[in-house]
């Protein structure tokens, strides 16, 4: 189901392809009731009960904190910093192979795509629509992913938390820190900036109320703003509403957007 603010439509609906995509990944491009690509490591059989038991109890403490929206930034993004290095230290400590990222992808039944979102991203590809996944989640498994989905197309670009490995094994991260709060702190490459220079409007698309910082301030107005409310939806509605133009409850799918919005056929 989805909330849609007045007028948006028609203005919108007239941007032809003068636009790209910058969205979420974990429940946003992937179902409301997915695994995050976190999550679906501890459930793919392919790591220790230790690690599982460790990265559970990462889970109960900060998870309730990431979705209160009550809680100021400073003492949220300390606490967010802390869980995600607190989880990468457990890939070290635990030796995590990189083989495990491939066959968790290739064989997990707990991450599927949100109802159209592989048609959207198709679409988006047959449209030529830059498309840039900013994701606090791990990039090495959200890429084998869309490779085992034939979903990783050249239009597709990634900035998410990216394993590093040495002779297979986990040793850190190859970038700095992105969790659910920061996103505005992410500086896009060189390269991704060129590609869309010439694009004048934005679709923002994500499942958290930070996720709106994935585009500067001086851009929202030429953005359609997107979000995903798929915890708590009775209580953070109205939250939600105030800071994106539509939003998506009940496991609201991108088929509804295409039946909308002539930007996504």
């Amino acid at each position: 189901m989805l909330y849609i603010k007045d007028k948006i439509i028609d203005s919108v609906n007239n941007w032809n392809n003068n636009y790209y995509i910058v969205t979420d990944f974990d429940r946003t491009i992937t179902a409301g009731d997915s695994e995050s690509s976190w999550g679906v490591l501890s459930k793919s059989g392919n790591v220790s009960e230790d690690y599982i038991k460790e990265r559970q109890n990462l889970y109960n403490k900060y998870r309730p904190i990431e979705i209160n929206l009550t809680l100021d930034y400073e003492t949220k993004n300390k606490l967010m910093i802390e869980w995600w290095t607190n989880h990468i230290n457990l890939f070290i400590k635990y030796q995590l192979p990189e083989s495990v990222i491939k066959a968790t992808a290739k064989n997990s039944h707990m991450m599927k795509f949100r109802d159209g979102a592989k048609e959207f991203l198709q679409t988006m590809y047959a449209k030529n629509i830059p498309v840039i996944i900013i994701s606090a989640g791990i990039g090495n498994f959200i890429q084998e992913f869309l490779i085992q989905n034939n979903a990783l197309y050249d239009n597709i670009h990634i900035v998410a938390n990216f394993i590093k490995f040495e002779n297979g094994i986990a040793t850190g991260i190859s970038n700095n820190i992105i969790h659910s709060l920061n996103k505005n702190d992410i500086g896009l490459p060189p390269t991704i900036k060129e590609i869309i220079k010439d694009k004048e409007n934005i679709v923002l698309l994500g499942d958290g109320i930070d996720d709106i910082k994935m585009v500067s301030e001086d851009k929202k107005d030429k953005t359609l703003k997107i979000g995903f409310l798929n915890e708590n939806t009775e209580k953070d509605f109205a939250e939600y509403a105030k800071v994106f133009d539509i939003v998506g409850h009940n496991n609201a799918s991108f088929n509804e957007l295409k039946e909308t919005f002539h930007i996504f056929k």
